[in-house]
């Protein structure tokens, strides 16, 4: 393996012939970040091979908020509206969710978990809980706390205003 092409073991540090070393790190991280996407859709379809990661995800958004719209789920993962429709049709089907109408306007209909839809989330966030305890088991507390801290900081950045 060339520098170029990347470390040879986990942590050392890799230096592209011409790059700068935090270009290079840019580059690990893409390339990490998106191991770990593919490794989570992956391991999303091992847990519940019906939930796939997204309806997991909107599962998640609608437990955590007690509910909401389609149109607020789009908005809130930056999703094509027509995506978020089929992931709810299919959520529906499965009866894991439901529509009722907003009590305060009834022309709006919010989305809710069913008590199927909590079960499901309930294991499949169990296993994923126990998937990254086993992963994580040997990782010293202050490597878990930095590295939960470094997720918390990437995934707070928002665009600048008026950035498309």
């Amino acid at each position: 393996m060339t520098a170029a092409e990347g470390p040879k073991e986990p942590g050392a540090p890799a230096v592209a012939q011409g790059g700068t070393a935090g270009e290079t790190a840019v580059e690990t991280i893409q390339r990490e970040m998106t191991v770990f996407a593919r490794r989570a859709r992956a391991s999303a379809g091992r847990m519940h091979p019906e939930l796939s990661l997204v309806s997991y995800t909107l599962l998640g958004h609608l437990e955590e908020r007690g509910g909401c719209r389609a149109t607020d789920l789009a908005a809130h993962y930056a999703l094509d509206k027509s995506t978020v429709s089929r992931q709810v049709a299919a959520l529906e089907r499965a009866a894991l969710i439901e529509r009722r109408l907003d009590p305060e306007d009834h022309r709006v209909q919010v989305l809710h978990l069913t008590d199927a839809g909590r079960r499901i989330l309930a294991q499949v966030t169990e296993s994923r809980r126990a998937a990254f305890h086993e992963r994580l088991a040997d990782w010293p507390a202050e490597d878990l706390e930095r590295f939960a801290g470094y997720l918390t900081r990437y995934n707070a950045w928002t665009p600048p205003s008026g950035t498309p």
